[in-house]
């Protein structure tokens, strides 16, 4: 079993240059607003507190940079979609995000939050399609999988692959989770420790 041993809180940071002195691995989380990303950070690291959880979208609002095992950064980007901010803050927050994920040098992979209850959302897709643009690594993480039943879970993930095949030549690499459960943890952890050990 891989387990987190360390996590701590290294800053906050409003631009991509104020981050942390870039030698070491980042993995960045991200997604739309109520994702449950804070949820799985939590799950993730061992912690109940490491990332803020609410029930109001928006929360994350900097990058947000958390040390691993001191050995790789686990990185809480903004999430995108129906916060009730401004559309200057919400401009604000994606040129923030954007230029941190293109000027990142040591940024490995971005792991991309899907709600696995709802059908494909055209934002999403939208962002998938800008990283594949930019060729920036990414990896879909399905959240709240333990929220439908076993027969519902393969239709909603069916539908996304089929939705994926139609533009992608070679789908990213998947990962069904559950914050509550615990599924899918350690094959989050094992793939960063493998992309790690490269």
């Amino acid at each position: 079993m891989n387990l987190i041993k360390t996590a701590s809180f290294i800053k906050s940071s409003s631009v991509y240059f104020e981050c942390p002195e870039h030698k070491l691995p980042e993995y960045a989380f991200i997604g739309r607003s109520n994702v449950g990303k804070s949820s799985l950070i939590n799950c993730l690291t061992n912690r109940k507190k490491l990332a803020k959880v609410s029930v109001k979208p928006g929360k994350t609002k900097l990058i947000n940079h958390f040390l691993i095992d001191k050995a790789w950064y686990l990185v809480d980007l903004p999430g995108y979609g129906w916060a009730k901010v401004s559309k200057t803050e919400k401009l604000k927050w994606e040129l923030m995000v954007n230029e941190y994920l293109q000027k990142r040098e040591n940024l490995h992979c971005v792991f991309l939050l899907i709600d696995s209850r709802h059908e494909p959302q055209a934002i999403d897709l939208k962002f998938m399609r800008w990283l594949g643009e930019r060729e920036i690594p990414f990896a879909i993480v399905f959240t709240k999988t333990d929220k439908l039943g076993k027969i519902k879970l393969q239709k909603s993930l069916g539908d996304y692959r089929g939705v994926l095949s139609k533009e992608w030549d070679e789908l990213p690499i998947q990962f069904q989770t559950s914050s509550i459960s615990g599924i899918g943890k350690n094959k989050i952890l094992d793939y960063i420790k493998q992309i790690n050990g490269k």
